[in-house]
């Protein structure tokens, strides 16, 4: 069992430390994360299990899209619905506010997290080339929309 709530600045050591974990060279800095989590129109979570930080996902807000910035998930609890909640309320909320669409970018080869994305009916927009340093991976873009969008009369 596992509690989501909102990320607090405690959280920053864990997160740097699964952070490095999960993604090795990829992964963000203690102070890129303490960067990221304070900067405007952020809305990050994370997921605890007996007082133990097992998972992260926050997204950038803009005013029409939320940009999915994160989102990592200790390997000891991968495949128990840890990622999944995550991003079902970080979809939920981006509704909410009223985004359109929710985008991200995600390595080519992260099966487990390309299923997960799908499930949640993402859909493949482009690929950007070698956007993971240092190791050159390229990256999907992908995106979902959350809402419709006015414009002028219409509804798009």
């Amino acid at each position: 069992m596992f509690t989501i709530r909102t990320l607090t600045d405690q959280d920053i050591d864990a997160i740097a430390k699964l952070e490095q974990q999960l993604f090795g060279m990829e992964a963000w800095s203690k102070a890129a994360i303490e960067q990221e989590i304070h900067a405007p129109a952020r809305y990050y979570l994370v997921a605890t299990r007996q007082e133990e930080l097992v998972g992260y996902a926050g997204f950038w807000y803009d005013g029409d899209d939320a940009q999915l910035m994160t989102i990592g998930v200790s390997q000891s609890v991968q495949g128990q619905q840890v990622g999944s909640t995550l991003l079902q309320q970080l979809v939920d909320y981006a509704r909410q506010l009223g985004a359109y669409r929710m985008l991200l970018e995600v390595r080519v080869d992260n099966e487990p997290a390309l299923g997960l994305y799908r499930k949640f009916g993402f859909t493949t927009m482009g690929i950007r080339k070698r956007y993971y340093q240092p190791e050159g991976i390229d990256a999907y873009t992908m995106s979902v929309q959350l809402n419709t969008r006015r414009v002028g009369f219409q509804v798009e």
